[in-house]
């Protein structure tokens, strides 16, 4: 088991990758404990969780709304929740953001922490404190920054995803690798056919690896002012395709990194030859690179990105493999872009 600590203005979160959900209990305090989970999640492991009462939600981003929030907030007052109690979400990011965000706002907010059970949510949903909810079909437009005290990401539990939850998360690890680590693009390049197969030492270095950068990035910048912005690479048009196709998010992750690669080498950040590699280890993962969608549903989606400001976007290009920079470009310039993709 390896750690990973986050220090945030809200308190300290402890990353444990590695550890087994059967060992729990072993980290939550004494008293009031409440597990919010999935229906899945519920179905596959429930003799795994503590003993302690468990309200169960739906799947899929349909239930990541103020609808579920509610009932969820119900449910916690039937069993007179207090201050002193702690809400443990176990399940994938859609869990994770919501229990995040009705800990953070119930009672003015209750301590909290995550049992991480997809790879998307270890190496990403449940790590650097962001926990929000949907509304008007736009993603995670209301929420909170907030660190959970602990994140268990046991390795064991990824066995039962299927084979497009995988791609989710691996699209991650690949953001993570082009804004952060060269060497971590390469092992990649070099053992994809074992990470998607989920090899275990080589998915132990991928989730250890992307939440080593996540972190790193989360403990300079906590509250997305600046080099946190990064790590939205691939998602400004990749949550616009999500909108307007439905389709899963790191597919659209994927598509959403081959434009912004595009818009890199356009204006001279990136070598023609990266953006090659780029959209080669997104194919060899057997993510899209490219997502036929409704051109003016899409730039009007875009239009109403979070990062939006007047005309401009915070746009992150890659500035090499290994790094990245962020850039105000005008939502003209990805029209263009997307126009002659």
């Amino acid at each position: 088991m390896k750690n990973v600590l986050i220090r945030g203005a809200s308190g300290n979160s402890t990353l444990l990758i590695g550890e087994r959900i059967q060992n729990l209990k072993k980290y939550i305090p004494a008293g009031k404990v409440v597990v919010i989970t999935d229906t899945n999640v519920h179905r596959l492991y429930q003799k795994n969780f503590p003993s302690c009462n468990v309200i169960t939600i739906g799947t899929g981003e349909k239930i990541k709304n103020l609808d579920t929030v509610q009932y969820i907030y119900d449910k916690l007052m039937g069993l007179e929740v207090e201050r002193s109690s702690f809400i443990v979400g176990i399940g994938g990011g859609i869990v994770c953001d919501i229990t995040g965000f009705v800990a953070s706002t119930y009672l003015r907010g209750l301590r909290f922490g995550f049992v991480s059970t997809t790879l998307l949510s270890q190496v990403d949903a449940s790590v650097g404190g962001k926990n929000g909810v949907n509304f008007g079909g736009y993603k995670n437009i209301i929420g909170v920054f907030n660190q959970p005290e602990l994140v268990i990401c046991d390795l064991n539990l990824l066995g039962t995803l299927p084979g497009k939850e995988i791609l989710c998360g691996l699209a991650e690890i690949v953001k993570h690798a082009v804004i952060g680590d060269a060497d971590l693009f390469g092992y990649l390049e070099k053992n994809y056919k074992n990470a998607f197969s989920l090899d275990p030492p080589v998915i132990e270095k991928l989730v250890y690896d992307s939440v080593k950068i996540k972190s790193t990035i989360v403990n300079r910048d906590e509250k997305e002012k600046g080099d946190r912005r990064k790590l939205n690479f691939g998602h400004t048009i990749g949550h616009a395709i999500e909108k307007t196709t439905g389709i899963p998010h790191g597919e659209a992750i994927s598509a959403g990194m081959v434009v912004a690669t595009a818009i890199a080498v356009k204006r001279n950040l990136l070598s023609s030859e990266d953006a090659i590699r780029i959209k080669q280890l997104l194919k060899n993962l057997r993510l899209p690179t490219e997502i036929p969608t409704d051109s003016e549903r899409l730039f009007d989606a875009l239009k109403k990105d979070k990062k939006r400001e007047g005309d401009n976007i915070h746009f992150v290009l890659p500035n090499g493999i290994g790094n990245a920079i962020v850039k105000q470009i005008s939502i003209k310039e990805i029209e263009n872009v997307l126009s002659v993709a």
